[in-house]
């Protein structure tokens, strides 16, 4: 499972000109789910992301977590995080999961975040999606989690 975690002030995803989904302060998460990925995955990537100590506290430094500074989520799925360009110039997305298996773990990822998180929202897994974001410093995240 992948996630490329966005610190942003502002965010939102929108389906045919109509906001679906959107936070402030918080995260915009993208995230792919492979085709090897499972139940387990979830947890640790979560767990990873929800911990992450990337907003600043009253000294400048990145020492706050989500939860410090009571922060929203905007889960977008995204399987193109799986793209391979080895071979060739355009992207095979064979490592991607298969639809209905990403789209449950992607559900599940999400429930989870709402556990923690009273405000988390969503994007439509497999729709075409426009993405804005204002990304707060910048500050980005690659997580993956073959490598967590």
């Amino acid at each position: 499972m992948r996630a490329l975690v966005q610190r942003v002030t502002h965010a939102q995803v929108d389906i045919e000109g109509t906001t679906v989904g959107s936070c402030e302060r918080g995260y915009l998460i993208l995230l792919g789910v492979g085709a090897n990925d499972g139940e387990e995955q979830i947890e640790r990537l979560w767990s990873k992301i929800f911990k992450l100590r990337i907003f600043e506290d009253e000294a400048g430094k990145t020492n706050r977590s989500l939860a410090d500074v009571d922060g929203q989520v905007l889960v977008v799925s995204q399987f193109t995080l799986y793209a391979s360009c080895k071979k060739g110039n355009r992207p095979s997305f064979t490592n991607a999961g298969a639809p209905d298996a990403a789209e449950r773990l992607y559900e599940q990822f999400v429930a989870r975040a709402r556990q923690d998180v009273p405000h988390v929202e969503t994007g439509r897994f497999g729709a075409m999606m426009q993405v804005s974001l204002t990304n707060d410093g910048p500050f980005t995240i690659w997580l993956d989690t073959d490598e967590l």
